[in-house]
């Protein structure tokens, strides 16, 4: 009865289970009826995960399906279906399976013998991590276990297009590595196999197994490479002499690396063999001569196994480098030639480098403090020598030689400072002067010390001298560099105090000068000044220290020279100019954007009450001629509204939740002049300035009240007269500004917008300004100085919009019509590809024909928003490709280089398209291109020269 039963619900499992499991009567039988009351596999798994069955039933089925079933005759989803109760078993009866000892194990091995499904083997692979790594008792099973799963290895897996279970080879690699490399038990049986595989011609075998060797290391202990040592770094060696493959080498120096340091791991006893120093004496010996082979054939690889060994541990560190440091300092001093020393020296870097991992230089073991002095000896040569390739290997030596703490002596350090300073600021050639301001940043923060009283210090001295001098070339490039030193050495706080006053210094002597060059000068203290700010910001103290002696500088110089305009034209007219107010912009802006909320607090109760109340109190050297006044009438205070660019700087910069005084006011005083001042450079500035303020104020009545009182003065102003362009920036900014934060008033504004693209007069500078709606300003409007910028806000303006000006388009006469192409492409230009992607069918056709348009602005955009689409949807773009061909040949004959180097680029992404597509346009475009060979300009000619390879690789064997 219980068997007709049992065989009634295991007739879903197939006939191979009833006849299995059902031929026999008794126990097996019974505990098959108790387990099987369902009728489907799914739900036997599902039954397996039960945690309430009965003890010693999970223990009877596994013994059934051992005993009785034959599991690789039956198919894939039964076969599935018992690996994956053995699965919940092993997680829910684990003590009771344990019960078993090794017969659970063997058993499991005849399950899983001859498994040949993907699906099926990922879930067993796991089954027997989980026997090794759980400690089910393996017994004298250890060996048929390895060869019931080495037999897959190495991984040779494609799978199947379209493939709806999504197992990839790679996943079937890791699987069973993890098993592979989960016992030390396996190393016998393991290493030669892999030692085979090394020698494998297929580049897949090679590379898994070194990976898997890798993987094995970190739980082999000295016991199990003893005897493999030899075959293993005989065959690492000669992959990484003889392989052409970067790949293989890289993954051989990492099992070399494994191994040194699994051998490092072992502790030493009075009567075992030091296996690390045998290994590495073996690998010393099959390398060390190539280090003195005069043609240096086998020079790099033989350092990278060294370097690979030595880096494992200190231990096999100290034994390495006592046999090849001195070796390498001996050869640069044989070898005369640059190059030679060159690569000697970037071999002794690279031992140098490896220091750094263990930080102090131990003095009772390190080779390399006993070697300091030939050490330094050669790196200072290199320094010194006339090759710049050599003297930047240098460079890159001397930082690493800096950074080991207890390595250079007090006298060493000065010299470092000495050369430092030498390269820095005289050497010819730039890339020494960058690398080696470079390594005095790096090293001016561990020695702060040193460098704030030996190198500013003579760096303030060449500034100085330098500007009693007179002007050249030379002088000017000199000056340069001195500025841009200083500021590559302000990372401590202490040297900060100490630069940063320097920097200012020399500001004040350019106001007071009259040279032409005064400018230019500025703008290089402000750039060397934003650098400073910028590496200060991470550090509360510098930073405040920063903003407090930085900001009410620039803004006093600025007002005196504002002062002055009216009365000494000439001095200190040069901190006016647009450009020089444009570089201290980024100097204020990041002085402030890392102020805490009471100390910003406490610099903007000065700055807004200066320019609303011409309050000077808190400005150094405050003894001005008049009043300063920026928003008052009158043609005398025009250079003081130029300096609202600063106040925009600082209050656009401020945390969002800090508190302005008088903001109502501001806000009122930055509207009326934008809208009223006849200066372009000073309307614009005030109108992102309010923008600005307006992005981050908190929404209600007082902010609907104020955006209102804008609107008021903006309609009247793009009505007529003679402000229009005035009126037409300030709304642009403020929409940008409510368009980042998802105000309900942009949608308005944008919709003027729109309707001003059928403006004859504004037209054009409309649709340019859809450019700034979508562009990332860089003053203001970004995250960076803590605007309201919300998530996706392009995608919302590209959907909110763009219909509307595909529908202006059609409705607009024939001379407007380019104002909407343009408006178009700069948006599509700024929205993020896929979005583009998504919505290409609906526009390519407008696309199209804006490169029919005479604007250059329009083509030169629509080019730029055409090429990457022709590389990321090519099955729509292959639908145009006679009208694309055609336009994209057109162009490049377009008088504007720009466009030129766009089209030939886009000519070039064609042939991304479908072969099928492109080959009837072959011959043609080839023609084509032929006339861009020989433009006169050099950059044409280089994407011409592209394109046309391109295009005549195309349908080729391979391709």
């Amino acid at each position: 009865m219980e068997a007709g039963l049992c065989c009634s619900l295991w007739k879903p499992w197939g006939l191979a289970w009833r006849t299995q499991i059902l031929g026999r009567e008794g126990e097996a039988s019974s505990c098959c009826h108790k387990f099987c009351s369902s009728v489907t596999p799914c739900s036997r798994k599902r039954k397996s995960m039960c945690e309430v069955l009965s003890p010693g039933l999970a223990v009877s089925v596994l013994k059934a399906i051992f005993q009785e079933v034959h599991v690789q005759s039956l198919l894939q989803l039964d076969r599935h279906t018992v690996y994956s109760i053995i699965t919940n078993f092993m997680g829910t009866r684990e003590e009771e399976l344990k019960g078993l000892g090794a017969d659970f194990t063997f058993g499991f091995i005849q399950v899983m013998d001859g498994e040949k499904d993907p699906r099926n083997l990922l879930v067993a692979f796991q089954i027997v991590h989980d026997l090794i790594t759980k400690n089910y008792a393996l017994g004298p099973f250890v060996e048929e276990l390895f060869e019931v799963t080495s037999c897959y290895f190495p991984i040779d897996f494609t799978p199947p297009p379209n493939d709806p279970h999504g197992i990839q080879r790679e996943d079937l690699i890791l699987s069973l590595r993890a098993v592979l490399a989960s016992t030390p038990q396996f190393a016998e049986f393991l290493l030669p196999l892999l030692i085979e595989k090394m020698d494998s011609d297929l580049q897949s075998a090679k590379l898994d197994s070194l990976q898997t060797l890798t993987a094995c290391c970190a739980i082999y202990g000295q016991k199990e490479l003893q005897e493999f040592l030899p075959s293993l770094w005989s065959s690492l060696r000669r992959e990484v002499f003889q392989t052409a493959s970067e790949k293989v080498e890289a993954e051989c120096l990492a099992a070399l690396h494994a191994l040194s340091a699994c051998l490092s791991r072992s502790v030493l006893s009075s009567d075992t063999e030091d296996l690390l120093d045998s290994f590495l004496s073996s690998i010393l010996q099959d390398c060390r001569h190539h280090l003195c082979e005069p043609d240096m054939k086998l020079v790099w690889p033989s350092a990278k196994l060294l370097q690979a060994a030595a880096g494992a541990s200190l231990r096999a560190y100290h034994r390495v480098t006592r046999s090849v440091l001195p070796l390498l300092l001996e050869q640069y001093t044989k070898h005369p030639q640059s190059s030679q020393r060159r690569t000697i020296l970037e071999l002794l870097l690279g031992f140098l480098e490896l220091q750094q991992k263990w930080g102090h230089v131990e003095e009772d073991e390190s080779t390399l403090l006993s070697l300091q002095a030939p050490v330094c000896s050669v790196v200072f040569s290199a320094l010194t020598d006339p090759s710049v390739q050599l003297q930047l290997v240098g460079i890159r030596a001397l930082t690493v030689l800096g950074s080991l703490q207890g390595f250079l002596t007090p006298s060493d350090l000065e010299l470092v400072v000495d050369h430092l300073i030498r390269l820095a600021l005289h050497e010819e050639d730039s890339q020494s002067s960058e690398a080696a301001m470079e390594a005095a940043g790096s090293l001016a923060p561990i020695y702060p010390k040193v460098f704030s009283g030996r190198m500013v210090p003579r760096l303030e001295e060449e500034l100085q001298s330098e500007r009693e001098e007179e002007s050249s070339r030379d002088h000017c490039s000199l000056r340069q560099r001195c500025l841009q030193a200083l500021a590559a050495v302000s990372i401590h706080t202490s040297i900060v105090r100490e630069t940063v006053p320097v920097l200012l210094q020399h500001l004040r002597k350019v106001q007071k000068g009259n040279e032409a060059r005064s400018a230019q000068d500025v703008v290089s203290v402000c750039q060397s000044l934003h650098r400073v700010a910028l590496q200060c910001q991470q550090d509360a103290e510098g930073c405040w220290y920063y903003h407090q002696t930085v900001v009410p500088c620039l803004l006093a110089m600025a007002v005196q020279a504002a002062m002055q305009e009216s009365t000494r034209p000439l001095l200190g007219k040069a901190l006016l100019e647009e450009e020089v107010l444009a570089a201290m912009v980024p100097v204020i802006s990041a002085a402030t954007t890392h102020l805490s909320p009471e100390l910003a607090a406490q610099s903007v109760s000065h700055v807004v009450p200066l320019f609303l109340d011409g309050e000077v109190s808190f400005l150094p050297q405050n003894s001005f001629p008049c009043s300063f006044q920026p928003f008052e009438d009158g043609e005398c205070l025009e250079a003081q509204r130029r300096l609202v660019v600063l106040l925009m700087a600082f209050v656009c910069s401020l945390p969002r939740n800090g508190a302005i005084p008088q903001r109502d006011r501001l806000l009122g005083e930055l509207l009326a002049l934008s809208c009223s001042c006849n200066c372009p450079f000073t309307a614009t500035t005030a109108a992102k300035c309010f923008a600005g303020l307006v992005n981050k104020h908190p929404a209600g009545q007082q902010l609907d009240e104020i955006l209102q009182l804008a609107v008021n003065r903006m309609e009247p102003g793009l009505a007529e007269g003679p402000r229009r362009a005035q009126a037409l920036t300030l709304l642009l900014w403020v929409t940008k500004a409510l368009v980042l934060r998802y105000h309900p008033l942009s949608s308005r504004l944008t919709d003027k917008l729109l309707g001003l693209l059928a403006d004859a007069e504004l037209g054009p500078a409309v649709a340019d300004g859809f450019s700034l709606l979508m562009a990332e300003s860089p003053d203001v409007l970004h995250k960076g100085c803590h605007a309201d910028v919300r998530i996706m806000f392009r995608q919302r303006f590209f959907t909110d919009n763009v219909p509307k000006l595909v529908q202006g388009f059609h409705g607009a006469g024939p001379d407007v019509k380019a104002n909407y192409l343009k408006g178009l492409s700069h948006v599509l230009n700024h929205l993020p590809k896929p979005v583009l992607v998504t919505e290409l069918p609906t526009l390519l056709s407008l696309l199209l024909e804006a490169l029919s348009c005479s604007d250059r602005v329009v083509q030169l955009s629509t080019l730029s928003c055409l090429q990457p689409l022709l590389l990321e949807a090519p099955q729509i773009m292959s639908l145009h490709v006679d009208t694309l061909v055609t336009k994209f040949l057109s162009l490049t004959s377009s008088p504007t280089m720009a466009v030129r180097i766009a089209a030939l680029r886009c000519a070039h992404a064609l042939t991304s398209l479908p072969i099928t597509a492109l080959l009837p346009y072959k011959a043609r475009v080839i023609r084509a291109l032929a006339k861009p060979l020989d433009d006169k300009k050099r950059l044409v000619r280089k994407e011409a020269v592209a394109a046309r390879g391109e295009w005549f690789l195309l349908g080729s064997p391979g391709r």
